[in-house]
């Protein structure tokens, strides 16, 4: 029988060791080590440092185990549990300096989500849950906000940085989100507004087009909080087809009406 909550503790710690090692080259780092998978899709040694240091020790907790993880350190499927692995979410921003990404590291027991672990490293704030647990960061419980509407709520996004086919509507729907509620946010990691709506910072976020790894962690989190998600047609499927609605649970209706109206079910 796993222990989910000693994992947890352990993949912390591993978090948190890769944490330290993106922040000290944050200081350090220079645009001239940048290098490109794609458009607007960039990559560093850090990345690549950091993935290589999780899977090592993550190799070592459960060495059947297989790995999803975005730079591809490796490639192992596992049977019964696989590590979904973002070494650095926020890429870009760590690029340009921005102090917002993070270390976001989940484990998948066959179909289930069993730990997740978000560690923004410039704030120094662990966001953690696991099977059946409530939701952590830094010791303490956390829970989605109480805001019942969209009117009293602030919302987090993300914007399409390759794939543009849907631009249009995604910016309608922008129009029609902003114009009723308090704010709209766009942080630039998804891990980060996901355990953000975990804590009760936002009240939701959405955004379509997103991997496993950025946003596996942050559905337990916001799920043992006490909140909700669903895919841009009210399922179940976000982990599988990439777009994302996480919610307090309580404004879910209200936005899934919009998203669903907006998107005329071409999602």
């Amino acid at each position: 029988m796993i222990n989910y909550q000693a994992l947890c503790e352990q993949v912390i710690e591993i978090a948190k060791k890769a944490g330290q090692f993106i922040g000290t080259e944050s200081a350090i780092f220079s645009s001239s080590k940048i290098e490109y998978k794609g458009l607007n899709d960039m990559v560093s040694y850090v990345d690549k440092t950091a993935e290589a240091m999780i899977v090592e020790a993550l190799s070592q907790l459960l060495p059947a185990a297989g790995f999803i993880a975005e730079e591809g350190t490796s490639n192992k499927v596992g049977e019964e549990f696989n590590w979904i692995i973002d070494p650095l979410d926020g890429t870009t921003n760590f690029i340009h300096g921005i102090p917002a990404f993070a270390v976001s590291i989940a484990l998948k027991q066959y179909d289930e989500l069993v730990v997740g672990v978000v560690y923004e490293v410039k704030q120094n704030e662990c966001f953690y849950a696991w099977k059946n647990s409530k939701a952590y960061l830094n010791g303490n419980e956390i829970r989605v906000s109480d805001n019942k509407d969209l009117a009293s709520s602030l919302v987090a996004t993300g914007f399409p940085y390759y794939d543009f086919s849907r631009q249009d509507d995604y910016m309608s729907l922008f129009t029609t989100v902003m114009q009723k509620c308090h704010g709209l946010r766009r942080i630039g990691a998804a891990s980060v507004d996901m355990v953000y709506t975990a804590c009760g910072r936002f009240d939701a976020y959405f955004e379509y087009n997103l991997k496993p790894w950025d946003i596996a962690a942050g559905l337990l989190i916001v799920q043992q909080a006490g909140g909700e998600y669903f895919d841009f047609n009210g399922g179940k499927k976000a982990l599988e087809s990439g777009d994302i609605v996480a919610t307090n649970g309580k404004v879910s209706e209200e936005l899934n009406a919009i998203i669903h109206n907006v998107f005329n079910n071409k999602a």
